[in-house]
């Protein structure tokens, strides 16, 4: 896919399926000035070098973190999240993506007990927050959820950033370098729009207005820019400072412990 830039980051995004594209994220990460290329294996993509990138970032899907048996592409991307967090490389995964990571470094994911999660939800930020490098500085109190699966064991070393009353896992840093998030800051209303028409029985079998629940996305549209935009530009500060290392010859190096200061 890429070569590496000399004057601007380069991050790769992993697409499962079209109905889940980087959406907001993208457009964050280019206005935070990365250069961001999209890898769609679900037509055929190879996936990535990481040699050629500054950081990774892996998106939803409606399949699950175990699949692997039916998405040839599954195995090998959690082996390139195990390099990435080998290397260095500024991880993120956002829901499916934030599952697959679980897995690929130790953790483990299943069906969540309480049915799926969806709409603009709070978010539970915990102390250790405050002081990490994505997610600290500020962050916002809700975020858009739309899963059935949860990670249920986090992999060893891993610091719980955000989580729901109830203990469900919301934010990690997985690792030094990697970061998991079971919310959908890329999405949209339109994005949402298409999950909530493949979800239409089941939620006219729970009661739930589709109608209203899409139209509270779009009305919650500027506080959820605000509140997830500087997470992206936290992260492409992670790749700037990886594409600095890369060039003089340091791109093993890590990030440091993920947290500020």
């Amino acid at each position: 896919m890429g070569e590496p830039s000399m004057t601007t980051p380069c991050i790769v995004a992993i697409e499962h399926e079209a109905m889940c594209p980087p959406g907001h994220l993208g457009a964050w990460l280019s206005e935070a000035g990365a250069e961001v290329e999209v890898c769609r294996p679900y037509v055929g993509d190879a996936l990535p070098d990481l040699a050629a990138y500054d950081a990774l970032v892996v998106l939803g899907g409606t399949m699950g973190a175990d699949d692997d048996a039916a998405y040839w592409w599954l195995p090998p991307l959690k082996h390139l999240v195990r390099d990435a967090a080998d290397t260095g490389v500024p991880t993120l995964g956002i829901c499916l993506g934030h599952q697959l990571v679980a897995v690929a470094l130790g953790g483990g994911v299943e069906v969540n007990p309480r049915g799926q999660q969806v709409g603009v939800l709070p978010v539970g930020w915990l102390p250790a927050a405050a002081q990490d490098r994505v997610f600290g500085r500020p962050h916002g109190l809700r975020g858009i959820q739309w899963n059935n699966d949860i990670v249920s064991e986090l992999p060893d070393g891993a610091v719980l950033l955000a989580a729901t009353p109830d203990d469900e896992v919301q934010v990690v840093r997985f690792a030094d370098s990697v970061w998991g998030v079971q919310l959908h800051p890329e999405a949209d209303e339109q994005i949402v729009a298409a999950w909530a028409d493949g979800d239409r029985e089941a939620h006219l079998a729970r009661g739930l207005d589709q109608t209203a629940l899409i139209g509270s996305i779009a009305d919650a549209r500027a506080e959820l820019d605000a509140a997830w935009r500087p997470m992206a530009e936290h992260f492409t500060q992670l790749a700037r400072e990886r594409m600095d290392r890369r060039q003089t010859g340091d791109g093993s190096a890590r990030t440091g412990d993920g947290s500020a200061g």
